[in-house]
């Protein structure tokens, strides 16, 4: 069946998942959730102009153009599955506990300076999004950069064994979707199962060898000396702050945007946050293995601006945004929050929202973050019903955003540097210092 459907994808290769936004002449898949049953929709895709509906409801039996199969989701995935086989490219898949998505963005950024290439768009990463994004993938890309992301163990297995990547970065492993995980060596596991299926595949893992942890995946399997480097019949393409011998970079400063030391080279971004220089590197590191020059390596970096709320930087009235509330967890809050700490702005302020996906071990991550603001003495307000258990902690903490908005003047924070982070469940954005210099943008 799923080569017969696959001659119907390769007539109409676009794929529908929202009768909202669907695509002229596409295959729309009813896809089902917890609150949503795309089977419901499909006599409607059909009138928005969908070519063929897939669903794996019999009350649809009658509908034109309509293919019933046991499961759509499933089908889906063989379908991305089959479409994968066809395709004689370089694949690089992408996961890590933070940075995925701005790696995925700057390893594109580099790799267009030269080839055709397709890559996950927005943070399409999961067991829809990976099958989405390989049948996105057209006859006349030259490379794909697909980014995974999972909240359980074995998850990163089972879309490698979609992907089947031949490359592989994995950014960083901490502390995240713990509720999910369990534990650090769940998620460890997890995650290295992209450098096993690289393996597999006969294909080039590229690595920080300044982190502990993923160079010590490596070192238990006798297969790697960060200590003293790999020759270059290994499969391993080494980045570093510190090993001039690898491909190489530093933060020279940020006021707030990074400038770098690349290739003897100052090189100005715009990003923030001297976290993101292991996510540059590893760009760095793809594109000179697939042949992109220094010039246009150099070019993709301070051309890349960031977006979704990740890194982002406005400025705007003598009042400085970093907007970093996409998503959050204990290991990139630290992060971010140091970050801020080693800005030389004489005013500055964080406004914290709930980690989510912590299970048990929410209240402590809480406390931590609170601890550490202290430690830094960065000013915080915290939002959300984990941080607001830690109340007698300080005196700045608000259960939900409507409190924080009622309660604070926004006079507080002129002429100062904000940082903004917290889960994306936050909604972060509808506070009222975000949604100000929203408005100045306009």
């Amino acid at each position: 069946m799923i080569a017969s459907l696959y001659q119907l994808y390769e007539k109409y290769p676009d794929i529908s998942t929202d009768t909202r936004n669907i695509l002229p002449q596409s295959i729309f898949f009813c896809l089902k959730g917890e609150n949503f049953n795309g089977n419901t929709f499909a006599r409607q895709a059909l009138a928005n102009g969908a070519a063929y509906v897939v669903s794996d409801d019999s009350a649809n039996l009658d509908l034109p153009n309509t293919i019933i199969v046991p499961n759509v989701l499933e089908t889906l995935q063989q379908l991305a599955l089959y479409h994968r086989k066809q395709l004689a490219i370089p694949v690089i898949g992408i996961t890590g506990t933070n940075g995925k998505t701005t790696t995925k963005e700057l390893v594109n950024a580099v790799l267009s300076q030269h080839y055709k290439t397709a890559c996950t768009k927005g943070n399409f990463n999961n067991h829809i999004g990976v099958p989405l994004t390989l049948l996105s993938i057209r006859s006349n890309d030259e490379i794909a950069v697909v980014e995974m992301g999972a909240n359980h163990a074995g998850e990163i297995a089972e879309l490698c064994d979609l992907a089947l990547p031949t490359a592989g970065i994995v950014t960083n492993i901490g502390k995240a979707h713990l509720e999910g995980f369990g534990s650090i060596e769940h998620i460890i596991e997890t995650k290295t199962a992209l450098y096993r299926s690289v393996l597999q595949n006969n294909g080039q893992i590229f690595i920080n060898i300044d982190d502990p942890i993923l160079t010590g995946y490596f070192e238990t399997l006798g297969i790697f000396d960060a200590n003293h480097g790999n020759p270059p019949s290994t499969p391993f393409s080494c980045y570093s702050q510190f090993n001039k011998e690898v491909v190489h970079g530093s933060v020279i400063c940020q006021n707030p945007c990074l400038k770098i030391n690349l290739f003897g080279e100052k090189v100005n971004t715009n990003m923030t946050g001297a976290y993101n220089i292991y996510n540059i590197l590893s760009a760095v590191a793809v594109g000179i293995h697939f042949g992109i020059t220094k010039t246009q390596i150099i070019h993709a970096l301070q051309s890349y601006i960031p977006d979704n709320n990740r890194s982002q930087v406005v400025a705007k009235n003598g009042m400085t945004l970093i907007a970093d509330y996409y998503n959050a967890n204990p290991t990139s809050m630290e992060a971010a929050l140091r970050n801020l700490a080693s800005l030389e702005e004489a005013k500055k302020y964080a406004i914290l929202g709930d980690m989510l996906e912590l299970g048990e071990s929410s209240p402590d991550e809480h406390k931590r973050v609170i601890e550490l603001c202290q430690e830094l003495n960065i000013p915080t307000f915290f939002i959300g019903c984990e941080f607001a258990k830690h109340a007698g902690m300080n005196n700045f903490f608000f259960k939900n955003i409507e409190d924080f908005n009622r309660q604070i003047d926004m006079d507080r924070f002129r002429d100062a540097t904000i940082l903004v982070k917290g889960s994306r469940g936050l909604k972060l954005e509808l506070t009222n210092i975000v949604k100000y210099i929203a408005d100045e943008k306009k």
